[in-house]
């Protein structure tokens, strides 16, 4: 944005704030540049500063600020070089300013002005719809795999933004929250910068969930006395047993990240301070790059010596590091205190990978000798995902569906007859593996041997399996396959293989038509075909024509139709108005717009629901006093969700258009159905302390109540009609003071509540 009242600003000492900035990404290349680079990116910030100087953030700061910021990640936290800085310094440019590309190429040469392009063509990427989006979406999945610093530069772009976030308002900062959650952590993750991908995933929920972001935070500042004691206690007596052993280390313990954290308590449904290794202590060892494997397992020794590890686990990503790169032993141990640890042992060449991901081992230019062929794992990977997509048609969704399979999945290993080893996503099944070796195995796939044994094409395939792929000639794939299909490789060559065999019935089902048209003078052509296909209401030629060949078209209409001159006239008949007739998607949008313009732009919920038709979400079951948003569907008009609901960061990132703004207008009158699950320790009279607290304190009427006890042990499941969640979190709090009752949160999604 503008500023045209640059007196609010003192301008001379922005000057002194931009030159002592640009010192310090000099700083970070510690005096390794030449003179041609010096040169070079000082070019690039005169052009970037002459190019946004009469621009301004949100914050009233000058724009410039913001790609010097994303440099100095790029050359401090990602560990890129000065191509990089460049390109980060300009990514802004040609998309914003008048500068071009060709101004880019001209000032500097093809490899940044690339770079640079493929940042410009991929910004925005999800604010875009429909046919924009897909082609944007295409372009950054081939830009990765081309010159990865593209996705790199762009990440350290995001995670300034979320840095700087707290000028936006509400609904675009859960906007954009929603968008890293969704896309970029998942990527910064996938490339191994791990600290990055923790920053950005703290930073989203910041703005998704304050309250509980707040309550955390707060929790562990509390506790960092406690913390501290307890890791000095747990590394005391490993720090002197490697001293005594001459190891070159150093040790140090951390938190697990407040998303981590709340991750853990909404998925296992406990509180604060029953999450599990809630600490992690780190040892990294200085030694030979020989000598890394040995060492790492003598300190795994020394700790399980002194502790009792957890056998489950134990994870061993240096004799098979990840797909990213990361080596590391993790374990996990007794400590002692009665709580578990988590304890990673890295090399400080592992730390290096660990903490700068592909940075730290990808193939550049720059600094490479001519010829080098060294690849890393991470190189494989973006050529296979840049590969598959580079000439799929899918739609926007089946591409972000698709590609989120391979960015979420952890992998498992597995091994052919031969012994060769396969890295895939877990959930894997033996489909997936017979597509992995070769897509005509997997056409012809029927079945496998693991571990001997036959199994189905849908068998989930474990780490460590050897499998033997089964096949028949007479097998080809079907619409069924692709419900079995976990990875994004097999999906894409299944749809590739079911096109080929729509394309050979159409083949037969052209035959027949053609023969049939000529019957009544008509003739075969893009013309008639199109008209055809719209009278029988298909949805392409192909499906058109395959249906003709297995006779689910009614050939028998075509004697009804005009033929002038070999061309096919149909006569249009007006449509009776069906009142439940299904509008398009950008109908249906700009008619709910409207209605909520007329609604002071919010949808408002109880006394206003005749002004338009919502329902409740069911995988969040949402009651008043939630935070809400509204989402536009096709056929059921909005649908209430909570803003935490497990789809909230799906939807609000790929379909942000569809959101509207929600509050609550209810009135108390109204009750929802809801509900809480409970377990404890069995006490005589707990059932009827609870159900009077429930009852005779706050008069709510309970729908069922079902307990079961074993052992002295109770579970039970409470189902009841509130009018607010401020009316069921103060019952929840009363009933949680009770004696004996151990857990008790609320039930999330509405098929548990029926």
């Amino acid at each position: 944005m503008e500023i045209k009242n640059f007196e609010l600003y003192d301008i001379e000492n922005e000057k002194k704030l931009i030159s002592k900035e640009y010192r310090r990404l000099l700083r970070s290349f510690k005096d390794n540049l030449d003179k041609g680079s010096k040169k070079n990116l000082r070019h690039a910030f005169d052009m970037a500063v002459e190019a946004h100087s009469k621009t301004r953030r949100k914050s009233g700061e000058l724009y410039i600020f913001h790609p010097i910021a994303v440099a100095q990640i790029v050359t401090e936290e990602i560990g890129l070089g000065v191509t990089s800085a460049i390109c980060a310094l300009l990514h802004d440019t040609v998309e914003d300013t008048e500068i071009t590309a060709d101004d880019i190429r001209r000032s500097f040469d093809n490899e940044v002005a690339k770079i640079v392009d493929g940042l410009t063509k991929i910004s925005g990427i999800i604010d875009t719809q429909s046919s924009v989006q897909i082609e944007n979406y295409k372009k950054l999945i081939i830009m990765l795999a081309d010159d990865v610093r593209v996705i790199l530069i762009k990440i350290a772009d995001r995670l300034h933004n979320m840095r700087t976030m707290d000028s936006m308002s509400p609904e675009k900062q859960k906007k954009i929250a929603s968008e890293t959650l969704f896309l970029y952590a998942p990527i910064a993750n996938r490339v191994g910068l791990h600290a990055i991908k923790t920053e950005l995933e703290d930073l989203s929920l910041k703005y998704l969930e304050p309250k509980e972001f707040r309550e955390i935070a707060l929790k562990l500042k509390e506790t960092k006395r406690q913390r501290s004691k307890h890791i000095n206690d747990f590394i005391k007596p490993i720090e002197d047993k490697l001293k005594s052993l001459d190891f070159e280390f150093k040790i140090y313990g951390r938190p697990k990240s407040i998303y981590s954290i709340w991750n853990k308590i909404h998925k296992k449904g406990v509180p604060f301070e029953e999450v599990f290794d809630l600490l992690a202590i780190r040892i990294i060892l200085d030694v030979p790059l020989e000598l890394e494997k040995k060492e790492c397992w003598n300190v795994y020794s020394i700790i399980t010596d002194e502790y009792v590890p957890s056998t489950d686990r134990l994870r061993d990503w240096i004799s098979q590091p990840k797909p990213n790169g990361y080596e590391a032993l993790h374990t996990t141990v007794m400590g002692p205190n009665g709580k578990f640890i988590e304890v990673q042992i890295r090399s400080k060449r592992m730390d290096e990978i660990a903490e700068k991901g592909v940075a730290a081992h990808i193939n550049y230019k720059e600094g490479k000798e001519e010829g080098s062929s060294d690849t890393s794992p991470i190189d494989e990977w973006l050529k296979r995902i840049s590969e598959k997509l580079k000439n799929n048609a899918d739609s926007a969704i089946d591409l972000v569906d698709d590609f989120k399979l391979d960015l979420y999945n952890e992998e498992i290993y597995l091994f052919t007859p031969k012994g060769e080893l396969k890295t895939m996503p877990l959930g894997s099944t033996v489909l997936d593996f017979a597509y992995e070796i070769h897509s005509g195995i997997g056409n012809k796939c029927i079945g496998a041997k693991v571990k001997h044994k036959l199994v189905p094409l849908s068998h989930v395939l474990e780490t460590g399996s050897q499998i033997e792929i089964l096949t028949s000639a007479k097998q080809k794939p079907t619409e069924d396959w692709l419900n079995i299909a976990s990875t994004a490789k097999t999906r894409a060559a299944i749809k590739n293989a079911l096109k080929g065999e729509l394309r050979k019935e159409a083949e037969d089902g052209k035959a027949i038509l053609t023969r049939k048209l000529s019957a009544i003078h008509a003739q075969y052509n893009e013309s008639n075909i199109q008209t055809l296909v719209s009278y029988f209401k298909e949805t392409n030629h192909l499906t058109f024509l395959s249906k003709i060949k297995y006779d689910k078209i009614n050939l028998a209409e075509l004697k009804k139709m005009e033929v002038v001159a070999g061309i096919i006239k149909v006569k249009k008949t007006p449509k009776p108005q069906d009142s439940n007739q299904t509008i398009s998607d950008k109908e249906l949008i700009e008619k709910v717009k409207d209605q909520l313009k007329r609604n002071a732009d919010l949808l408002i919920m109880g006394e206003d629901a005749s002004k338009i038709e919502y329902s409740y979400a069911t995988c969040c079951n949402p009651i008043p006093g939630d935070d809400v948003f509204g989402f536009i569907t096709i056929n059921d008009g909005v649908k209430i969700h909570r803003t935490n609901c497990p789809n909230a960061v799906h939807l609000m990132s790929k379909y942000n258009y569809r959101i509207v703004k929600t509050r609550w207008n209810q009135s108390k009158e109204l009750s929802f159905l809801t509900g809480f699950k409970i377990n404890g320790i069995d006490g005589l009279g707990l059932i009827n302390k609870m159900t009077k607290i429930i009852s005779d304190d706050y008069n709510v009427n309970i729908r069922s109540i079902s307990i079961e006890s074993e052992e002295g042990v109770f579970e039970g499941i409470v189902k009841l009609y509130v009018n607010d969640i401020e009316q069921l979190h103060i019952l929840i709090n009363n009933i949680r003071k009770l004696e004996g009752v151990i857990q008790i949160h609320r039930m999330e999604t509405e098929d548990e509540v029926k």
